[in-house]
């Protein structure tokens, strides 16, 4: 019953829904959002509580309404100033149904409007659905193809399997980002400024994706994914771990290469993850006590979707573009690549400045 559910509805209104629920033991709980398909009108989350796990379940929730351009929680007093003459809603009947991997849902509101929904649970944890470039399947290739693209206007991402994208907060079993956001990310924060030498300001967005991202590269799950401006940086993650050779076939690593460029002319790029729209966003934090970001030439990914793959896919179809590509190259070229990188200054000390990062480099080189 808990995970991320991800849709449209229909109704009075037409938009997006998504639900976000964790497990807490002995109860569900998480939040909801709608978003009409107007960007000009407000969107809604609600709290959901489910006391039980039985598969239909009726609630009522309390309404709270976003701004649809700073997606701030808009005051019940301010709402008429905003939207003159409308009638904006502040609670709805909401009747769940859990199907298999689909969240049925029909719901009215004190507005008068009412809709229904079938949100398919998310795919985050099934095999990638990007098939491989068939014609850039070899070191080789890949550097001439590399070595062309225009600097800066893509990300890289390197992968030692074709797993399909997604957070490390995702790849848990929680999806409530409000409850991240209000209680985890504070509890960390005081843990982490007493062992920091600078003091974090979260309420500065920049500030607060150092944060994130300093979290991020010491192991603890955030909304964030790691790239890299280099294609090269991102073939060295891809290649780095040593693993046995496949008991049959051909094993790959994966190297995902991004638009960037392309996707920020076309979609609103924004820095948060509660209270907003289901979005996949570019992150550029400043590198605040993060000393590996400037050489691994990183930057970041932050999005709120579970199954950040079928979101960009969605938005591929919608625009009629392709912004993600993949290239699997054989692992059993790993010798090669990893030599050919040491020689442009890609190595573990090079990426990870430190003792950690120059054992690893000297392991590699003198006895790998």
């Amino acid at each position: 019953m808990d995970g991320q559910w991800l849709g449209s509805f229909n109704g009075t209104n037409k938009g997006i829904a998504l639900i976000d629920l964790d497990d807490h033991s002995d109860h569900v709980a998480g939040h909801a959002y709608v978003f009409d398909g107007d960007p000009a009108l407000p969107g809604f989350f609600a709290r959901i509580d489910i006391p039980d796990r039985k598969p239909i379940q009726d609630l009522d929730i309390r309404l709270e309404a976003l701004h649809p351009y700073t997606n701030e929680i808009i005051p019940p007093h301010r709402l008429q100033e905003l939207f003159p003459g409308a009638t904006i809603p502040n609670a709805a009947k909401l009747k769940l149904t859990f199907k298999q991997r689909v969240l049925n849902i029909q719901w009215s509101t004190s507005a008068g409007t009412h809709g229904t929904a079938s949100l398919p649970v998310s795919k985050a944890g099934k095999p990638s659905d990007y098939k491989a470039h068939r014609s850039i399947n070899t070191w080789d290739n890949f550097k001439r193809f590399a070595v062309g693209l225009e600097p800066g206007s893509f990300m890289f991402r390197g992968q030692t399997r074709p797993f399909r994208l997604r957070t490390a907060f995702h790849r848990t079993r929680r999806k409530d980002l409000i409850r991240y956001v209000s209680e985890d990310i504070p509890t960390l924060h005081r843990m982490l400024t007493p062992r920091a030498k600078h003091l974090f300001n979260l309420s500065d967005p920049l500030q607060n994706g150092a944060f994130w991202n300093l979290a991020q590269h010491h192991g603890y799950p955030t909304p964030l994914l790691d790239w890299t401006h280099s294609p090269f940086v991102a073939a060295y993650f891809a290649f780095r771990p040593e693993r046995p050779p496949p008991s049959r076939g051909r094993d790959h690593v994966r190297i995902i290469m991004f638009d960037r460029k392309q996707w920020g002319l076309d979609f609103n790029q924004l820095q948060q993850v509660h209270f907003t729209r289901p979005h996949f966003s570019i992150l550029e934090a400043y590198a605040i006590e993060n000393e590996r970001a400037i050489p691994q030439q990183a930057l970041s990914s932050v999005t709120n979707v579970d199954d950040i793959e079928s979101y960009i896919r969605s938005r591929e179809v919608e625009r009629g573009r392709s912004y993600l590509r993949a290239f699997d190259l054989p692992y059993d070229q790993r010798e090669t690549v990893l030599r050919e990188l040491r020689l442009m200054g890609i190595t573990a000390g090079s990426l990870f400045p430190g003792f950690d990062g120059a054992c690893e480099e000297l392991r590699m080189r003198l006895f790998d």
